[in-house]
């Protein structure tokens, strides 16, 4: 299960770390546009709040990052995973129900899987 817990976190992080670079860096381009059906005079508009999202989503990264380098299983670890993956599910559902359902699947669900795999490893 250990291995289970380290995949998931990863993954979640690696979602997150793409979210920052959409909010942040990418936020006006085609791209980011795409991924949040915004339009060009939206994303004009929105670029700051887009990029402090960003920032949040780096926040959740690095506690992430600090699990799997701490290793979920140790105190400092688990501690970091537990808080992080929860915070992830917590937004993830509120962007489902408040944005779109899609949200819960892309971020919700692989941290909700990762979740329990630290509670269980």
């Amino acid at each position: 299960m250990l291995i289970v817990a380290y995949l998931f976190i990863a993954i979640v992080a690696v979602i997150h770390a793409y979210i920052v670079v959409l909010e942040m860096v990418l936020w006006r381009t085609p791209r980011a546009r795409a991924a949040f059906g915004t339009t060009v005079e939206q994303a004009e508009q929105t670029a700051t709040m887009a990029g402090n999202q960003g920032l949040y989503n780096g926040f959740l990264v690095a506690g992430l990052v600090v699990a799997l380098v701490a290793g979920p299983t140790s105190s400092v670890g688990f501690a970091f995973a537990v808080y992080s993956l929860a915070c992830v599910v917590v937004a993830g559902l509120y962007g489902a129900a408040t944005v779109s359902p899609r949200i819960l699947l892309v971020q919700s669900v692989p941290a909700a899987l990762g979740l329990a795999a630290v509670l269980l490893a």
